[in-house]
């Protein structure tokens, strides 16, 4: 079986512009429409705006590879960062604190020239422990392939199924240095064709011994960053892409078997771009609905804990909120949850769920 970087073209990407070059346009329209928009909410709001794409961007870039970050601990890394005041702060795990130094640093430095050793730098900022899991891998370097070659395999062993297997760790130096001399160049390429094309290309070296789809996407999203105007983005790619995350395994996995002709992958990846900029009306409403609500709610005194479990619901609190949760995150009794929830319940903030069952549950009225 061979793979797309085994060709002797490797990496001259070719693709059909005419095929491309609408969807570009396209794509541009809808980054300046939205640019237009937040203009238009004011400076406190683009920055919630902020913090919530760029928590959903770390939240979801991690869930695509099956890693499940908490997102009060993302919010409050990502806002303690930028010097923002949000309620219910908390301290994050180093892992939650590595991602989100690496994204930060992606997305707030992205004219800064990328280098081996910045690359080194996000990787071990991800894994902190020296450890993916239960399993000791090689930090802050490239993989060495002392145990075999680094494949991608799905099914059961003994009739285990390749996807994709990555160039030999001895070629990793030379493949790097040829992607970062393209990539800090001054590309005549607009920069989303680019960001698609370096997507592609990093993931296909694959020179981790694990981090390599974040780190990737982390890359994408630096390119993005650097043809706005401002380091503020108010869209994430990564969660479009979990959304979509079968069928983006799909399209790189035929693209590395095919040939060096990527216009499929190029007109996917632009398409699911064009999705996260329509989708970025949920991250902006959410947060002007969110800013309503206290000005409807201006009049109503609210006491610290509900406060903060206000603004947990209104940022999408997990799963079903009932009496011991609200105890359990406020460090209070039962009867005080209780009767902080029957107070919302009296001021028609809060009404029960419907079904009830042996635990009643709440929700935002």
């Amino acid at each position: 079986m061979s793979f797309i970087h085994q060709l002797p073209q490797w990496p001259e990407f070719e693709f059909d512009s005419k095929k491309i070059l609408p969807l570009v346009g396209r794509v541009r329209n809808l980054q300046g429409q939205l640019s237009g928009k937040m203009e238009a909410i004011g400076f406190n709001l683009k920055n919630e705006a902020y913090l919530e794409a760029l928590s959903l961007d770390v939240i979801k870039s991690s869930e695509i590879e099956g890693e499940l970050l908490d997102l009060d601990q993302v919010r409050s890394s990502i806002a303690r960062r930028l010097g923002m005041e949000v309620s219910g702060m908390i301290p994050a795990d180093r892992e939650v604190e590595g991602v989100v130094e690496m994204m930060m640093d992606a997305t707030q430095n992205a004219k800064q020239k990328l280098t081996s050793e910045r690359l080194f730098g996000w990787h071990s900022a991800m894994f902190p422990s020296g450890r993916s899991g239960m399993y000791k891998i090689t930090v802050g370097n490239w993989r060495d392939d002392s145990t075999g070659p680094m494949q991608v395999v799905s099914g059961p062993l003994g009739k285990e199924k390749v996807h994709f297997q990555a160039p030999d760790s001895k070629k990793i130096k030379r493949e790097i240095q040829k992607f970062l001399t393209w990539f800090n160049s001054n590309s005549n390429l607009d920069p989303a064709i680019q960001a698609g094309i370096a997507h592609l290309w990093f993931v296909t070296i694959h020179p981790f011994e694990d981090g390599n789809g974040r780190i990737t996407r982390a890359i994408t999203d630096m390119i993005f960053s650097r043809s706005e105007t401002s380091s503020q983005r108010f869209y994430s790619m990564s969660s479009q892409i979990r959304l979509e995350r079968k069928k983006y395994y799909e399209m790189l996995e035929k693209t590395q078997k095919g040939n060096l002709n990527i216009t499929p992958w190029m007109e996917w990846f632009l398409e699911c771009l064009e999705r996260a900029l329509i989708s970025s009306d949920q991250i902006v409403n959410k947060v002007l609905q969110k800013h309503q609500f206290w000005i409807d709610s201006k009049e109503i005194q609210f006491n610290e804990r509900q406060t903060l479990m206000l603004e947990k619901l209104l940022d999408g609190f997990t799963g079903k909120l009932n009496s011991t949760k609200w105890a359990k995150i406020n460090k209070c009794s039962t009867d005080t949850a209780l009767r902080d929830i029957q107070d919302l319940l009296t001021k028609n903030i809060l009404e029960k769920e419907p079904g009830g069952g042996r635990s009643t549950s709440y929700q935002l009225k």
